[in-house]
């Protein structure tokens, strides 16, 4: 049986990260469980940047676009030019939360067969870098491929923990208790509609920082960053001593310093996509325009005065 069971969960490993099984609810959880060792690699890097008297910057990049190997040197290119924090997002055929750029972008890596193992390849590859280095993930893919075994392989892999969207954290109890095991770190998101409350139970249950989503609706370069950021900043720093990071709109190295001046986080992705499907039309192996736009968002995040 544990020889038909280690099967079963090899094979859906290498299962295209498409894959739809039934959802399946999780046992309501209480505090999240404590982490072992000391700061994360998270934890690092803000406090770090802390000390430097600026924020975090953030980018985001599919796994597997517009190849495994070509997303892994884009990613790589981005730390060089000044991305702190990477997010590796895991292509899902059903996301709720992404805008055309990104859903674009993961459709290509489906079609190209990508699966939750390239996923894992791309962030041992990014967080050789030094910079911490998370997955972003729906829930259905992290069933599929088995709770347990992601965390351990994310963390095998060097990854600092995984955001996940859809996973409401009183919901999560299985997976912040491995999370805890393996000293990932568990994001959660707020977003301007959330109460009080609400604040308070998502910022007990998270690790590493708080995702604020800067305004509502799915994700997608914007012309201005959502109005109610910086008071949705201010609305969770009074219930979390945690880093906030903003999300959701960042495109330019201008907006990118007005989000640095309240949060301490800046969140890219939408634009950095947009950047890497610039230099995958040119043919060429390169990553020229994704390493101008991450130039242009270091130095914005750098640049600002809070």
């Amino acid at each position: 049986m544990a020889h038909d069971q280690s099967a079963q969960q090899a094979r859906a490993q290498e299962q295209p990260a498409n894959d739809q099984p039934a959802p399946s609810r999780l046992e309501p959880s209480g505090q999240r469980p404590a982490r072992p060792g000391g700061p994360s690699p998270l934890d690092e890097a803000f406090a770090v940047a802390r000390k430097d008297g600026r924020a975090v910057l953030v980018g985001y990049l599919p796994a597997g676009f517009p190849t495994v190997d070509r997303g892994i040197a884009a990613m790589r290119a981005m730390v060089a030019a000044g991305v702190d924090v990477v997010e590796v997002g895991l292509p899902y055929s059903d996301p709720t939360m992404d805008g055309p750029v990104i859903q674009d972008a993961a459709d290509t890596a489906l079609r190209g067969g990508v699966t939750t193992r390239d996923v894992l390849r791309t962030v041992e590859a990014v967080a050789e870098t030094g910079a911490p280095t998370l997955v972003m993930t729906y829930w259905n893919p992290v069933e599929r491929y088995g709770m347990e075994a992601f965390a351990a392989d994310l963390a095998a892999a060097g990854g600092a923990g995984a955001i996940t969207p859809d996973l409401p954290p009183e919901e999560a109890g299985p997976w912040l208790a491995a999370s805890a095991t393996h000293g990932l770190d568990p994001v959660f998101l707020v977003a301007p509609s959330s109460t009080t409350e609400r604040l308070r139970l998502v910022t007990a249950h998270s690790g590493g920082f708080v995702y604020a989503a800067s305004t509502m609706g799915v994700t997608g370069a914007r012309a201005a960053v959502g109005v109610k950021a910086a008071g949705l900043v201010a609305r969770v720093r009074e219930v979390t001593d945690l880093p906030v990071a903003v999300g959701l709109g960042v495109s330019t190295g201008a907006q990118a310093s007005e989000v640095a001046g309240f949060a301490d986080g800046v969140i890219v992705g939408s634009a950095l996509v947009r950047a890497l499907a610039a230099d995958a039309r040119d043919g060429a192996y390169g990553v020229g325009a994704i390493e101008r736009l991450a130039v242009e968002l270091a130095a914005g995040v750098r640049s600002a005065t809070a």
